[in-house]
Order: structure tokens, then sequence, then C-alpha cells
């Protein structure tokens, strides 16, 4: 199984590199070092060599080395260093670096924001980077980010002094192979996982071995709404065929499809994440991966976020197949598989097609992440076939309509009017790809609430001077 493992690895990071074209990793980490082993250290002495200055890479969401970073905070404020730059996707866990005393030393570049960072960088103590989610780890490769240091966890060591970066692939794989020095907290609680996420432990310089017991931050996945519950059986039934190849950003409305699609057959996954909801389809058997064009058989996927029991299952799975970002969110490579359906969530959209996802007006609240990214390989698929599909709720529970004349003032738009095709609320589908401006808003306003149906109807006069219609 491991001796498995490590050449499976290989062969995906060679597919990788060639993915990413020009612009290759300062060193490959899936082979041993003849003669080197990482220093074993505790968690107080895992930081001393980071430096003023110094860009740092960490490693994100279920995978976040909460201690690691309390121990570079201590680390930063004992030795008077400044300018440190953390670079990350969503971390999960307490943020000590954002507490006083310790924010004007550390600070996070934020390459897409989770609940925890939320609010530091909309009050400007962190910085928020957009950025599709396939060219983050370009960021490393070409120098854009010259990093200094990662700080990772890993899974312990094998016979052969093998480790895998688990649940986070993404843009780990780019950053420790472009780090001069790696930091990594060895976690039984980390699944050993298939593809590229394997380092050899002789890479790493610092190993910290206490803090095996620290449990891998898990997502709290709650009941769905009856709008949510009803947005999924719409996709499920009409947008996504048998042997279809799946992406679902993560949300609850994502969630809702997957729970729809138990009768369908030969569905695959090649997806920037998944979560719990997977589980339940493979089982069924709905899930097989049969018709995929890249790595058949198997799920394919960047980062996983969910429970216990999803992370246990991963465990030495040849089933899951991680993969660095750069390849699997690339949409050349996305659209070469068979029915490519993304489906992903959004905060709004306006009457044109233009989706705000990554805020809420003027404030900040997640990132690019992979919908464009997935939204145009369905829309680019080889075989004609693939659906982009962008869903929501009709209404905010607040009463607010998510279908709007224009976007909120200071929004950001992450799906542009161009690239949307499908959109889904709990009262239908509008498609608007090959639609004029005054058909979308047709379109749009038949799915939006129905309290909201008539201004939307005199907003879209008023700014298209002419009345909505199908023809």
């Amino acid at each position: 199984m491991l001796s498995r493992l490590t050449s499976r690895s290989l062969g995906t990071s060679a597919a990788c590199s060639r993915t990413a074209g020009i612009f290759r990793d300062e060193r490959e980490v899936a082979f041993p070092i003849a003669g080197k082993s990482p220093k074993v250290v505790s968690l107080a002495e895992a930081t001393r060599d980071i430096k003023s200055g110094d860009n740092v890479f960490v490693h994100g969401i279920a995978a976040t080395p909460t201690p690691l970073l309390q121990s570079l905070s201590e680390h930063a404020v004992a030795n008077n260093l400044n300018k440190i730059k953390l670079h990350h996707l969503h971390l999960e866990g307490a943020t000590p670096w954002t507490a006083e005393g310790v924010r004007d030393r550390i600070r996070s570049n934020s390459l897409f924001t989770g609940h925890n960072l939320r609010a530091c960088v909309n009050n400007g103590i962190a910085d928020f980077n957009s950025c599709f989610l396939y060219e983050v780890p370009l960021l490393f490769r070409k120098g854009a980010i010259k990093l200094n240091a990662s700080l990772i966890q890993v899974s312990p060591p094998d016979a052969f002094g093998f480790c895998s970066l688990g649940t986070s692939v993404d843009t780990a794989r780019a950053a420790v192979t472009n780090s001069p020095l790696i930091i990594a907290m060895v976690n039984k609680n980390m699944p050993r996982t298939f593809g590229d996420g394997v380092i050899h432990v002789s890479h790493i310089d610092y190993l910290v071995n206490e803090a095996d017991g620290f449990e891998l931050h898990q997502r709290n996945i709650g009941p769905q709404n009856d709008q949510e519950k009803k947005i999924g059986k719409i996709i499920a039934e009409n947008l996504v065929d048998n042997g279809a190849t799946l992406q679902m950003g993560i949300g609850a409305v994502p969630d809702a499809a997957l729970s729809a699609l138990s009768n369908h057959k030969d569905l695959g996954i090649h997806t920037e994440m998944f979560s719990d909801g997977v589980l339940d389809l493979i089982e069924k058997n709905a899930i097989t991966n049969a018709k995929k064009a890249i790595h058949p058989g198997k799920l394919v996927v960047s980062f996983v976020y969910g429970s216990t029991k999803l992370y246990d299952y991963l465990n030495d799975n040849p089933l899951i197949e991680f993969g660095d970002v750069n390849w699997v969110n690339d949409p050349a490579v996305v659209r070469k598989n068979p029915k490519v359906t993304a489906i992903n969530s959004a905060v709004e959209i306006d009457l044109t097609g233009q989706v705000v996802s990554d805020s809420v007006g003027k404030r900040f609240l997640s990132g690019f992440g992979g919908q464009v990214d997935f939204i145009r390989g369905a829309a680019i698929g080889n075989d004609g076939l693939g659906k982009p599909i962008i869903a929501l709720p009709s209404i905010s529970k607040k009463g607010q309509s998510k279908i709007v004349p224009t976007i909120n003032e200071g929004a950001g738009v992450v799906t542009s009017r161009a690239h949307v095709h499908y959109v889904v609320t709990e009262y239908g589908i509008a498609q608007l790809w090959g639609k004029n401006m005054r058909q979308r808003a047709y379109e749009l306003i038949k799915i939006s609430h129905p309290s909201q149906r008539e201004s939307l109807d005199k907003a879209a006069f008023d700014r298209l001077k002419v009345m909505p219609s199908a023809d």
C-alpha cells in the first residue's frame, strides 16, 4: 500500500508539472534525501528560524496547524519581530496573531477568507487577495510571493519515512516545494491520502510531535431548510445527468443537490473540495467515477472539509486522489471529463447575470475560490454537455431579494455575465447563455421570489428602457 502511494504520487506530480507549464517547483518533496532527517523539536522551538519580514505559508482548512500559529505568535512577541506575512487559504481555529500586541508584527494575506478572519479583513487588520484558485500555486511558483517558510500539518511518517499532507493538498504542495524552510506538525489524526500530497520526512526541517493528539478542524453541517432542499431537488432532477462529472462549491445549496442524487448512476467527482455528502452516494453506488476521463474510477479532489467520519474514510483509501489545485481546477483539464456539472452558490445576482459570491456590498466575505475555474471548465466541456450552475435562494432570511436590479455598491463580481449559463432558485431554472439583457431579466424575474417580481419588473424597465420579455 505505502509503496503504491509513493509511486502514484510521483506520477500525479509529473502531471501537475506539465499543467504548470514552464513554472517549475524549486524542489521535489516526494523522494528521500539520503542522510537527512528533521530536527525533532518542541512547539516553542519550531518557529525559531522565522525572521522579521518573512513570507510564511500556512496549511489551511481542516489541516490548519493552530498550535504552530500560536508558537509563531509567541516567538514574534518574544523576539520583537515584525512584518511577518502569512499567506493562506481559508483557515480554521483561533487566530492568535490578530490579538493586540501581535497584529502589528504578523499580518495575514488571505487568499480565501473564512469566518474567523472576516472581521479582521474588513477592519483592515488582515489583507484580502483575489485570485482564481487554480492560479494560487503559481503565486509561489512564479515568485509573485517568495516564500521563506511553510507551516504544515502532516500524517505520521510510515516505515519508509513518507508523510502526507492529508486533507489539504490544494496550494500546500506548491508551497512546500517552493519553501526553503518546512516546519511540520505530526498528527496521528491526519489521514494518509493518495496523490500529490506525499512529502518525505527528510524534506522537513523541524518536526513537532507533541501536538499529536490535536483534533483536525471539522465542518459544522447544519440541517437543510426547505428552500435549500427544493433547489437541490430542482438541480438533481433537471440538470444532473447519469454519468455526469460533478463539482460542488462549499455551502448548503451544493450539499442539498448532493443529497438529492441518490437515484443517479455512474456519477463522477472532480472538484476542488467535497464534504460528507459524497459518502452516502458512494455507499449507494451512485458515485462510481466509471465514465470520467481524468483518473477514471477515482474521486479527484484538492481538499476536503467535514467530519471525523469523512477523515477516517480517507485514511489509506486509494479511491480518493488528492491533487495540486493548479491542475485539478484548471479549466483545460476540467473540460476533458464528461458532462461536467458545476454547482456553485452566490450572494446575489443582478438582472444582467453578474454574480456576486465573495462579498456583501463593501464587506469581503470569502474569495474567488474555484467557482470561475469550474463554471468555465463546464461551459467549454469537450463533449458540449457541461452545465455551469449558479444556485441561490430567491430571498434572504431578512426578506431581501437575492436577484437584484444592480449589484450592491462595493460588491465584487466573481462570475461575469458572460460566464453564466444556468441560475437556479427554489422557483425554477433560468438559462441565460445566448440571451440578451432584456431576455436575461425576464428569465431571472421568473425565478425570483413572487413578492419581488413587480418591483424587479419596474427596476428592469428603468435600467434597460424596455420591458423584459422572452422573445
